[in-house]
């Protein structure tokens, strides 16, 4: 069976915070996605970003069958030694030659590892649902988008995104918000296909998550009030537990490619039915 590693680059406290709210850590909550997609298949989970991190040298990653990214309250254009070290680690991933996916900051934090540039939204965040993405010319054909319609929604939760991609990076999908919402970047050794949106999150989880940044989205001119942002995170998290309410539908604007779970998890799926086929050869270990 797969063994796959996930890298969560949220701070500890933000790990307890999530625990907290959501019930689990970023990474956890990766986890449990890819352990109900592929049974049996065996996880460990890292935190790169933390101040004791372990160095992964390229040849131990590439001995893994896939690395995901999580997202992460860290911002990556932020000159710090925690964005650093996840920017150091994603670039020993890329070197090992091991398949890469990665979600929101995850996807930030792969494009500047490969020479690309992260911002600061300069309009407004996108939160609770991204809507309308669309595949370009060169994602109609991609296989991380195999199964989506011309038009879809998405889980999502940001206030930064994609500024330029890399050399070798192939844009895939974009919305009237985020103009980057899903690529592919080929760089070193490795290939990594990303999207801005979170194809791992429940609409109860995004509901929390929303919740927790009520103050964020109303200075940002998304709601009008804290009581407004509660209003959107009831219905997210009632989809949550009727996906197939009709009325909720509705009510959100939203059709089975949002509410139902398979259907969320289209990239993850594509990626892991095509991972073996694009790792590498593993690097050559330097003898001493």
């Amino acid at each position: 069976m797969p063994h796959y590693l996930i890298a969560e680059s949220e701070t500890p406290e933000e790990r307890d915070a999530r625990r907290t709210h959501a019930g689990k850590s970023s990474g956890e909550s990766y986890a449990a996605t890819l352990e109900q997609m592929q049974p049996g298949c065996t996880i460990t989970i890292v935190a790169p970003a933390d101040d004791d991190a372990r160095i992964f040298a390229p040849e131990e990653l590439g001995t893994y069958d896939a690395v995901f990214l999580t997202g992460s309250p860290l911002h990556v254009y932020e000159d710090s030694p925690e964005v650093a070290r996840q920017i150091a680690f994603m670039r020993n991933v890329f070197a090992s030659g091991t398949p890469s996916f990665g979600s929101c900051a995850g996807l930030q934090v792969a494009v500047a590892a490969a020479g690309g540039t992260v911002r600061k939204m300069p309009a407004r965040m996108e939160a609770g649902i991204a809507r309308r993405i669309s595949a370009t010319d060169a994602g109609r054909g991609h296989p991380l988008l195999a199964g989506r319609p011309p038009s879809w929604d998405a889980p999502a939760i940001h206030g930064d995104e994609v500024e330029t991609l890399p050399p070798g990076a192939t844009l895939l999908a974009g919305n009237a918000v985020t103009e980057i919402q899903a690529a592919e970047i080929r760089h070193d050794r490795g290939t990594f296909w990303g999207v801005q949106y979170h194809p791992e999150l429940a609409p109860g989880e995004i509901a929390v998550a929303v919740q927790r940044q009520a103050e964020e989205l109303v200075e940002a001119g998304l709601a009008d009030s804290e009581a407004d942002v509660k209003t959107r995170a009831d219905q997210l998290t009632a989809l949550h537990r009727t996906p197939g309410r009709l009325s909720l539908h509705w009510l959100l604007g939203v059709d089975d490619a949002f509410a139902v779970e398979d259907h969320r998890r289209t990239e993850i799926r594509n990626f892991l039915d095509h991972a073996p086929r694009l790792k590498t050869a593993p690097p050559v270990v330097p003898q001493s």
